[in-house]
Parts: C-alpha cells; sequence; structure tokens
C-alpha cells in the first residue's frame, strides 16, 4: 500500500496564541515526531505563512527549525499558498498575487532565499479556472484538490495512476479521497490493509494537520501504529506526480469547487455557497464591507496608515471569518458546528479596523458607509446566535 498523506497547518492569523499553542501542543508537535521517529516515511505540508509568522513572532523558531530539517532531508516537501488563508475565487487578482507573493516571502525567510515549492494549496482546496491560471503564471507546477473537483455531478472517480492537467492552465493536478480524508486516516488505512493486505492501492489522503491530536486525541496511538505497518510505503507529492509520469497525461475540465463543496452545490454552480451564501445575511455583509475595504485601499495606497490598514484587512479576509458564519453542521466529519459567533466577530473587526486606520480625510464617507454594514452584521450575529444556533452549539 501506497500513502500519500498531505497536511494543512494553518491558524489564523488573528487567533489568541494560546490556541496556536493548544495545537502545537497536540497536534503539529506530534508529526514532527512521527516524522523524526520513522526516517522513511515521506509526506507532503502547506504550513501557511500566517501561521509561519506567528510562530516567528512568540519565537516558537524551535519548530521551524525542526520543519527545516526534514525538509532540507527530503523527507517533508511544502507547498505555497495565500498567506492569510484568503478565499480566493471571491477575490480580486491583485489581492490574490500579493497574498501568494507575501507566502513565498514568509517561506524564504524561514526556509532560505532560493526556497520555492513547486506544488501549490488553494485554500480550502477552493478551485477556479481564474485562480489557477494565476497561480501557473507565478510559477508552480501542481496543484492539489478534492475528488469532485474531476467528477462534478457525475459521481465517476479519478485514476490516481493517471497523470492529470488542467485543461485551462496545464497545471498538474492530484486528487485527494473524500471518503478517505473525511474521517481518522490511519483507522481507515489499517481497516482497508486488513481487508486486502496483499492488494496494491495507492491512496492519497488531505486533512487539517489538528486532526491529529487537536480534533481527534488518538488515544490508541493508531497514527504510530500506521508507520509500523512494513507493507505500507509513504511518498511526497512531487515523487509521486514523477513516479507516473511515463503514463499518458489526461487533460481535463475541473470544476470550480472546494473540499467542502457538495455534488448538488457544484451542479447547481454554486460551489462556494459555503463561504457566501447570498441567502446568508451575515455572510453577504461581511463580503460587502470586505469588498469596500479592498476597493478603498487600492484608491488609498499612499495613506501614511496604508500599513496598519493592510494588518487588519488580511486577517479580517481570511476565510474562517466567512466559514464560522455558515451555520453547517461537520460533526460527522471530525469537524465543529461552523458557527461561533466570536470568530465571525473577530473577522468583522478587522475589516472595519481596516478602514478605520486610514487617516486620508477623503476616507470619511466610506468610513460611514463601513460603519452601516458593521453594525448591522454584528446586531444580525447576536440576533442568529441566541434565535438559532446557541442550544446547539453548548
Amino acid at each position: 500500500m501506497l500513502w500519500l498523506n498531505f497536511l494543512h497547518f494553518y491558524q489564523p492569523a488573528n487567533a489568541d496564541f494560546h490556541d496556536i499553542r493548544k495545537a502545537l501542543d497536540k497536534s503539529y508537535w506530534r508529526l514532527i515526531r512521527w516524522a523524526e521517529e520513522h526516517p522513511d516515511l515521506r509526506f507532503t505540508v502547506n504550513v501557511s505563512g500566517c501561521l509561519l509568522e506567528r510562530l516567528l513572532e512568540e519565537k516558537e523558531s524551535k519548530f521551524i527549525d525542526h520543519l527545516k530539517f526534514l525538509v532540507k532531508k527530503g523527507r517533508l516537501e511544502l507547498t505555497g499558498s495565500a498567506a492569510y488563508h484568503g478565499f480566493l475565487p471571491l477575490l480580486s487578482e491583485e489581492e490574490i498575487v500579493r497574498q501568494i507573493k507575501t507566502n513565498e516571502k514568509i517561506l524564504k525567510k524561514c526556509f532560505g532565499k532560493n526556497f520555492k515549492p513547486t506544488g501549490f494549496f488553494l485554500p480550502e482546496m477552493a478551485y477556479s479556472p481564474t485562480v489557477a491560471k494565476i497561480i501557473k503564471r507565478l510559477g508552480y507546477r501542481w496543484i492539489i484538490l478534492d475528488e469532485i473537483a474531476y467528477s462534478g455531478a457525475s459521481g465517476r472517480r479519478p485514476d490516481i495512476q493517471r497523470p492529470y492537467a488542467d485543461e485551462a492552465t496545464g497545471l498538474k493536478v492530484i486528487f485527494r479521497d473524500r471518503a478517505l480524508s473525511n474521517g481518522y486516516p490511519p483507522d481507515k488505512l489499517q481497516a482497508i490493509f486488513k481487508k486486502t493486505p496483499a492488494g496494491t492501492q495507492t491512496l492519497l489522503t488531505a486533512t487539517d494537520a489538528e486532526l491529529y491530536g487537536l480534533r481527534h486525541e488518538d488515544p490508541t496511538a493508531e497514527l504510530e501504529k500506521v508507520a509500523k505497518i512494513k507493507e505500507l510505503k509513504t511518498l511526497t507529492v512531487s515523487a509521486f506526480l514523477k513516479s507516473i509520469e511515463k503514463n499518458k497525461t489526461e487533460k481535463i475540465k475541473l470544476w470550480p469547487s472546494s473540499w467542502e463543496s457538495s455534488v448538488a452545490e457544484v451542479k447547481s454552480g454554486r460551489p462556494f455557497r459555503l463561504w457566501l451564501d447570498k441567502s446568508n445575511k451575515i455572510q453577504t455583509n461581511l463580503w460587502k464591507l470586505a469588498n469596500l475595504s479592498l476597493e478603498t485601499g487600492r484608491k488609498f495606497k499612499n495613506d501614511k496608515n496604508f500599513f496598519w490598514y493592510r494588518w487588519h484587512l488580511i486577517r479580517g479576509l481570511a476565510s474562517c471569518t466567512f466559514w464560522w458564519a455558515s451555520g453547517r453542521d461537520f460533526s460527522k466529519v471530525f469537524g465543529p458546528y461552523a458557527w461561533s459567533p466570536d470568530d465571525i466577530e473577530r473577522g468583522l473587526e478587522d475589516l472595519i479596523r481596516s478602514l478605520r486606520s486610514l487617516a486620508d480625510p477623503k476616507t470619511k464617507k466610506i468610513k460611514l458607509e463601513a460603519e452601516k454594514y458593521y453594525l448591522r452584521t454584528k446586531k444580525l450575529i447576536w440576533e442568529e446566535h441566541w434565535k438559532k444556533y446557541w442550544q446547539k452549539i453548548i
């Protein structure tokens, strides 16, 4: 059995550090120890730029040093991404490029001035042809997506041994197995192996790194047991793609989608409904405020407080701000109920502060408009909470 394991390390830039500390202690260090104690293990990860920044700010350089060691030895592969986890299909090209280049700058600071990954992780695996074209132009060669980007509403599944290329961009594409990923992979892998121990299979899982300890405690250490299966082999995504280059590449039209999109959402042309549902007044008002701030920033790039405008804006634009307003239940896939007024409000506060930071007197009228969105959204959040959600999450 060949296991391709992709892990996404991410904490919001505006998260309290004690939450990042919990992820470090319960998941991140566990995964690093797992890799160091088993030198034959190979896996691919995305460590978001904003997480690396917070670790540097809090002088957690030891963790980064361990990552550097594994990268240098070729046991761990890093990908590119958007530094602050913006939901790229709903952002402007200018903002997309800015976040990707900022992520590259942070990676070079941590891993060397010439460091440049070949693969790219789209936050939330949210694919659109427009975003993919930007990624290709910036020099990346492959992307990882959920299998729904291949199948759409057809129900067909990709053949992992076949090289695929995005018809719109030429980017190589590899697809995660959703069923295996929407659970705890070590449990599922062992069940498959016990059932067909002599079979030859290649399995690709892609999950949040926090699943390995923070969101799933794993009291019987199934992760460590998997590493001891002699017949199990692992590769980085890039190494695997190279190994199947001899097979004929198939160019395919990818469906706009995310790793949370349902078949119904993809089929109806609303693949990003989890982050922007037009019937969700909280989300629509958040996006109105976000877009107003983005538009204002383009007009006032020379403002003396532009740094602080950007500092708040990128935190408010994180996909989490909008995800937590969806109200969707993810308990069946080791996730929470996607409703948190505190997390929505945290993003909302950064969005309004981005505009409040600007010093130019000409922004006064814009600020008054922004305050209306802000107050309206704040009211909607807490009305929704007390009327509908609070009993579901206590």
